[in-house]
């Protein structure tokens, strides 16, 4: 084993290597991941098992997301501040009770109940990911370390459905969705334990007693965190909840909101305080920049596999393992180039990112050609892979490149809060991008049919991906 991936303890013998820490940690972010986009195959199987409604089914996608969404930086902000990785072993136990009592739940209320706690489980850990990415990897490694970080996220979204999918195809629906969440226990009783004979937890405390020595408490600005939530939450709930029109004037309090956690995330760092997201974070060009692009792709890029299983098994009639597998394609795509995106994000990064957004762009107008050829020529959907293939790379490679640039500049001791932030950024973008994506393909469907809603959405998709590319050559002009 080479020492470029062993670390030594400052004032202790302890040796610890940070790429079984890595493998960890990536563990956890697939099994995150994976709850997202695997429910969505589970839902018919969840209807009929459980009775559940619409509203039932609504929130079993929208709860587990919303939640995730709103804990993201509260929780980064506290496991720099306690220690990331035992923060990160407790938001792994929370996540693991809560997917068994998912696989358990006798009716649509308890299991929406397990669902948010799962997603409170979920945004414990990923910012943690960040964190001690950032913590113990510098310089190409931590590229080489984001690479497998964006390999993840994109093979995580493919896979989720197929793995749930499989399931459902060999246990028979009942059993199959359940299954699918129950699964979750004994993978992750195995990272736990993992996770506890690897991590360097006496680095913690070390760091731990630097830190806080003198200090009468850890300031965690619980004001702070109250005001982000409530802005988080009014930002994505009228985007996740269609049926309660009262709720869209949550965006007019939204900007009210954010003005007052601005001001009092100012007057807190004025004070001497610590407050739960030091505002300087955004003076670093690279990472307020990719905050933002990462934000406009979100829009875009979470919808095309939505949009690729309503029109496969809703419009051409295949089944859910089916569209899966034509998804996994951009998944492999992803796996060819992360890495490698990451390896040579430093130095290439900025040359990298417009690439990845023509990819990106190519793949949603390829997806637009290939249903007008299934729906024309009668070619088979399975041929929709290939654009999917070529999407897949452009999101892998911008997964890699962007998380490295923006945490370049970052202090490792903010690395959680960061990651948070910008994660956050992503989730607004996802809910906010697949509410309206999904608005424009169902108003098309109303009145051309499948095959023109698919290249409606589509063509919506690859707007905002030029709109995305815009953003990443004013980056690189900046920079320059």
């Amino acid at each position: 084993m080479s020492d470029e991936h062993l670390i030594r303890i400052p004032e202790s013998s302890r040796v610890f290597d940070r790429r079984k820490v890595l493998a960890v940690l990536l563990s956890f972010l697939a099994m995150s991941l994976m709850a997202v986009s695997s429910v969505n195959v589970a839902l018919p199987a969840i209807e009929d098992g459980l009775g559940a409604g619409g509203g039932d089914l609504q929130w079993v996608l929208s709860g587990y997301a919303l939640v995730f969404g709103i804990t993201l930086v509260p929780a980064g902000r506290t496991g720099d501040a306690v220690g990331r990785g035992a923060f990160f072993v407790l938001g792994v136990v929370v996540f693991m009770l809560a997917s068994v009592a998912c696989g358990l739940a006798p009716n649509p209320m308890v299991l929406n109940i397990a669902r948010l706690a799962q997603g409170v489980g979920a945004g414990m850990v990923n910012p943690q990911i960040t964190g001690m990415i950032q913590q113990y990897f510098t310089g190409p490694a931590r590229g080489t370390a984001f690479g497998w970080f964006g390999l993840v996220i994109s093979a995580s979204v493919a896979v989720g459905p197929l793995v749930t999918g499989s399931m459902i195809a060999a246990f028979g629906p009942d059993v199959g969705w359940r299954a699918s969440f129950l699964v979750n226990m004994p993978i992750g009783l195995i990272g736990l334990l993992l996770a506890l004979r690897w991590f360097p937890f006496s680095q913690e405390r070390r760091l731990w007693n630097r830190r806080h020595t003198g200090m009468p408490k850890v300031d965690l600005d619980p004001v702070g965190s109250l005001l982000l939530m409530a802005t988080v939450l009014s930002l994505m709930l009228p985007f996740m909840v269609h049926d309660r029109p009262w709720i869209l004037g949550l965006l007019l309090l939204a900007p009210v909101l954010l003005y007052l956690w601005v001001r009092w995330e100012r007057s807190y760092l004025d004070a001497g305080r610590a407050p739960m997201v030091d505002l300087r974070l955004f003076s670093f060009r690279s990472f307020s920049n990719q905050v933002r692009i990462a934000a406009v792709v979100f829009l875009a890029q979470p919808a095309v596999f939505v949009l690729l299983a309503l029109y496969i098994q809703n419009g051409l009639g295949g089944t859910a393992l089916q569209s899966a597998l034509v998804g996994l394609s951009g998944a492999v795509g992803s796996g060819l180039v992360s890495v490698w995106a990451g390896q040579h994000a430093l130095s290439h990064g900025r040359r990298v990112l417009p690439w990845s957004m023509m990819l990106m762009v190519f793949g949603a107008l390829g997806l637009v050609l290939g249903a007008a050829l299934v729906e024309n020529l009668g070619i088979g959907f399975g041929w929709l892979a290939v654009p999917i293939f070529f999407n897949g790379i452009g999101m892998g490679s911008f997964i890699a490149a962007s998380q490295t640039l923006a945490m370049d500049d970052v202090p490792a001791e903010h690395g959680g809060t960061a990651g948070g932030v910008k994660m956050t950024a992503e989730r607004i973008g996802t809910a906010i991008g697949i509410a309206v994506v999904t608005g424009v393909f169902f108003l098309a469907l109303n009145r051309w049919g499948w095959a023109r809603a698919f290249e409606a959405g589509f063509g919506l998709i690859a707007l905002i991906g030029l709109i995305a590319w815009v953003l990443v050559m004013l980056d690189r002009r900046q920079h320059r």
